[in-house]
């Protein structure tokens, strides 16, 4: 999909599956004004394009016991391939780490994690992420309420 834009079809596709990725292609074909069979040919299109990545349940921190989220601010003393190698190995490796971002400016990375309370995330920080390689410094912000979490991304 890279080398063509997406059409119509395959915006208004992308919009129904991001609202509901369950719905058969039956459901889906009807959305979009196309029989079932070209449906699902657009649907492998996408897919093989790799604009869909994947499929996705979003689960309830709260109903599975993360009461703190998080956001860890790192500036790292050593920038070598290596040493940056084996931190973002390390860091994608550690499953109360939901997402880290590369970034621009005074820090060097933003580790967004979680964990059930505050000791558990004191833990995980001085314990997990502060040890990992090339960590020079650390800021720690917490979420007090979450106003606005994205499940999908405009294709309009």
């Amino acid at each position: 999909m890279e080398t063509s834009p997406l059409d119509t079809t395959d915006r208004q596709l992308l919009q129904a599956l991001q609202q509901d990725a369950r719905q058969t292609v039956a459901e889906l074909a009807t959305k979009v004004a196309l029989s079932p069979s070209p449906c699902w040919r657009r649907v492998r299109q996408l897919e093989d394009a790799g604009v869909i990545e994947g499929y996705h349940a979003r689960l309830s921190r709260k109903k599975l016991g993360y009461g703190v989220t998080g956001f860890v601010q790192l500036q790292m003393n050593n920038h070598t391939p290596e040493v940056v190698a084996a931190f973002e190995r390390e860091v994608v490796a550690l499953p109360q780490v939901l997402a880290c971002h590369n970034l621009s400016g005074r820090y060097d990375y933003l580790i967004e994690a979680i964990a059930p309370d505050l000791e558990a995330f004191s833990l995980l920080v001085r314990s997990k992420i502060g040890s990992l390689p090339g960590v020079k410094e650390i800021s720690t912000s917490f979420s007090l309420k979450e106003v606005k979490h994205a499940g999908s991304l405009p294709v309009a």
